[in-house]
């Protein structure tokens, strides 16, 4: 803090306040943390932003209209709330389950019945999945309705298109894993619908020229063999557990640094 000028041109000496304020701020420690200084105007303020390990995920500067709560609700926000909690409830629930066919359904009961409070825990990850299958399609309705998907977010809109795809598999594959009578034949119809995919599925067109059997299809592959058996549940327990929110994770980021570039299309 420079020295001020008294009446008679003399140089004023700093009071004490002003030395205590130099000696906190003048030196590499504070400069270490606070690079561009007091954020007291628009650069400065976006300098932080761009700056800070936490906050440089988000835009550096954000219009009035996008903050205020629209008809949609922030649906996109709200889905990776529910992604965080059934993150949570599903690492816990890990501690509790086994991917076998012998204990799968046993360990469903035992969760239900004799862990204190399993049964609030299951029922979280489970509403959790329904309510993020219906806040990601109604994301995408809104972007959709109100043409956010246009240029320059067409590449975002894409990025959005397959974490929905993933969230449908999340759901379909942890559909097996309480290994009951309503899983179990859910999952028999979904992979039998794959068995008729043209050229990879043995019941599909043109697969008999490309020499493909129950034994070696789409079908076969994703479940493990040629009926759902302990092979498809652990598989389902892999895509399900780690793959596919690995994959989605990254999804994620990608989309909120898309985000990030481009700007909110409107209010949230």
């Amino acid at each position: 803090m420079a020295e001020t000028p008294s009446e008679h041109g003399k140089q004023q000496e700093p009071g004490l306040l002003s030395k205590i304020v130099r000696l906190l701020t003048d030196n590499d420690i504070y400069r270490s943390f606070f690079r561009t200084g007091y954020p007291d105007t628009l650069l400065k303020r976006m300098a932080v932003m761009r700056s800070s390990f936490v906050m440089h995920i988000l835009p550096t500067k954000v219009g009035t209209h996008g903050l205020k709560l629209g008809y949609t609700w922030c649906m996109g926000g709200i889905t990776f709330f529910l992604f965080l909690m059934l993150t949570l409830t599903g690492v816990i629930l890990m501690f509790y389950y086994v991917p076998e066919e012998s204990r799968a359904f046993t360990d469903m009961k035992d969760l239900k019945f004799m862990v204190p409070y399993g049964m609030i825990l299951r029922n979280m990850h489970r509403w959790a999945a329904h309510a993020m299958v219906f806040s990601v399609i109604v994301h995408m309705a809104r972007v959709f309705y109100t043409g956010s998907y246009k240029a320059p977010r067409q590449f975002n809109w894409v990025v959005g298109v397959l974490l929905l795809t993933l969230t449908l598999l999340l759901s379909f594959t942890g559909y097996l894993l309480p290994w009951d009578q309503l899983g179990f034949w859910a999952v028999t119809v979904g992979t039998n619908m794959a068995s008729a995919t043209p050229f990879i599925g043995f019941e599909g067109p043109f697969s008999e020229f490309l020499g493909v059997r129950i034994d070696n299809d789409i079908r076969f592959a994703i479940i493990g063999g040629t009926r759902i058996g302990a092979n498809a549940l652990i598989r389902a327990y892999v895509w399900h557990c780690v793959a596919l929110p690995l994959i989605a994770s990254a999804l994620m980021v990608f989309h909120f640094w898309r985000v990030r570039k481009d700007g909110f299309s409107g209010p949230l």
